[in-house]
């Protein structure tokens, strides 16, 4: 007997995800994905119509799993600084797991060649950074960050520093450790933000 659909899909996600750490987005085909996970072609044709919504899902796997991670950074009523430098810290511990996260981001078929997987990376970030903006503001109001930033702004330029430590780690082919980087990015944060 086969195994559930659901954990089938989730099989094939993180196989195509594996896979695009190991050797790039552009070679992931659907037969590696079936040799990694063990079935046949059609069984990965029968959860999923193309290669594409395959990416799809597996954005959307990690997408719902870094909120997870995240989501006590948003909502709790801590300091708004030590709440984003726990958000610092625990992205970078999430995406340390994650290696065929930014392949895929920095992938051309993200960027070039498939404007739906392009909207939904798109969406996430915008979601993202508008947690990130609500925080800052939180922290102006407290007092503990600068009043003369735009959170919108600020939130853009925090968003593209970690992006920025994600591409490094991934083109040094996960040379270093990400975690560790986690300090020093916040120490030169916390510098440009704080009050």
């Amino acid at each position: 007997m086969g195994k559930p659909a659901e954990q089938r899909r989730q099989e094939i996600v993180e196989a195509a995800l594996e896979l695009a750490a190991e050797q790039g987005v552009k070679r992931v085909t659907t037969q590696a994905i079936a040799d990694r996970v063990g079935i046949a072609q059609p069984t990965v044709f029968r959860h999923f119509k193309t290669r594409d919504t395959i990416f799809a899902a597996a954005i959307d796997f990690l997408v719902t799993n870094m909120f997870k991670v995240l989501e006590v950074c948003f909502i709790s009523k801590g300091p708004a600084d030590e709440r984003l430098q726990e958000l610092v810290t625990k992205q970078l511990g999430f995406i340390s797991q994650q290696k065929g996260l930014p392949r895929l981001l920095f992938s051309d078929r993200l960027h070039l060649e498939s404007p739906v997987l392009k909207a939904a990376v798109q969406k996430v970030m915008t979601r993202y950074m508008g947690q990130i903006a609500t925080l800052i503001k939180e922290g102006q109001d407290a007092g503990c960050f600068r009043s003369d930033l735009d959170p919108d702004e600020a939130s853009r330029y925090v968003a593209a520093l970690i992006q920025g430590l994600i591409m490094r780690w991934s083109i040094f082919d996960y040379g270093f450790t990400l975690e560790k980087e986690a300090d020093p990015l916040w120490k030169f944060l916390h510098a440009s933000l704080r009050a």
